[in-house]
């Protein structure tokens, strides 16, 4: 364990803005990675046991089953993982404070940790109420926008 802490490899993770944000990154994926592969998983086996047992029939090969039979299938899986993504990715605080607490030198500071800092570190509640009420509104479209498009594909299937 000692030869792992004195490699290079290790070092200064989170000390760069560059190796701090991919960090946050690396860990946001594995965070969020679960959830996204229930909502797949889901999905995949909503998928009816005739439906796959009748393709196999008429002589489907893999490649078919996938493109015509599972993927329209997952399709709206996808929608829903971007739309959960993008929503925690918005108000993600917790990891950030964790890791880096927004360091170096606010490098990987995201919005709402933005928010809080400049309420209670700054002092400044009205500015932080007006970038909140943005926040808001910019979080707003982007769900509107995600659940226009959902509803699009729908209606197009």
């Amino acid at each position: 364990m000692e030869a792992l802490q004195a490699s290079p490899f290790f070092d200064n993770w989170l000390a760069t803005s560059v190796s701090g944000f991919w960090a946050l990154v690396i860990v946001f994926v594995w965070q969020m990675s679960g959830y996204v592969m229930l909502i797949y998983i889901s999905f995949l086996t909503s998928i009816s046991s005739s439906v796959i047992d009748s393709a196999k029939m008429d002589g489907v090969n893999a490649w078919q089953m996938f493109w015509y039979i599972q993927f329209p299938t997952v399709a709206p899986a996808f929608t829903i993982s971007l739309f959960l993504t993008l929503t925690n990715a918005f108000r993600l605080y917790d990891l950030n404070l964790t890791l880096t607490n927004g360091g170096p030198f606010g490098s990987t500071e995201t919005l709402a940790m933005n928010i809080y800092n400049t309420a209670f570190q700054e002092y400044s509640q009205g500015y932080a109420q007006t970038k909140g009420v943005l926040f808001f509104i910019i979080v707003t479209i982007v769900t509107v926008f995600q659940l226009y498009l959902s509803r699009k594909r729908e209606m197009d299937v």
